[in-house]
């Protein structure tokens, strides 16, 4: 009788990805806008420094972790962010924000910040800027609204120019 005799080899799949934090469900509605940053912060402490996660990557984890707080200054009952793109050479930052308020009402708004590098400065401010947009009644004026075929309604707020006209 003969034996077959088989030898299983084992992969190694190699080191562990490092996936960014999922935000949190609920935001106390007396949180100051300030803390929006920090927010962002606190998600991208969580991510390993020697991950491969690179500064465009924390600037998208930033704004989505923020999404609670774009909510609590819009008044609104949840926020998702649908499209982070972060800044750079050639780029303005981009981030689309969907408000889901407590009548039912869906708030779909497009954000535009300035060229550049995506570092922790710029994520601070565009999250901030966003924040206090939201927080101040969501007007929208010609002086800082901008054309864009993208944007739910073709318009996006460019937080650069409403930042130099208050």
């Amino acid at each position: 009788m003969a034996r077959l005799i088989i030898t299983m080899e084992t992969i190694h799949a190699g080191p562990r990805r490092s996936l960014p934090p999922v935000p949190r469900t609920a935001i106390d509605a007396a949180l100051p806008l300030e803390t929006v940053a920090s927010a962002g912060a606190l998600a991208l402490s969580l991510i390993a420094r020697d991950s491969p996660v690179d500064d465009a990557q924390r600037f998208v984890t930033a704004l989505r972790s923020a999404a609670p707080e774009f909510a609590a200054a819009a008044g609104a009952e949840s926020a998702v962010v649908r499209e982070a793109v972060p800044p750079a050479r050639h780029r303005r930052a981009r981030c689309r924000v969907v408000l889901r308020h407590a009548d039912g009402a869906v708030t779909d708004v497009t954000f535009v910040g300035d060229v550049g590098s995506p570092s922790a400065d710029a994520r601070a401010a565009f999250a901030l800027d966003t924040a206090r947009w939201l927080a101040g009644g969501q007007v929208r004026e010609d002086a800082w609204l901008v054309p864009d075929a993208d944007a739910h309604d073709g318009a996006a707020v460019d937080l650069s120019a409403w930042r130099a006209a208050g």
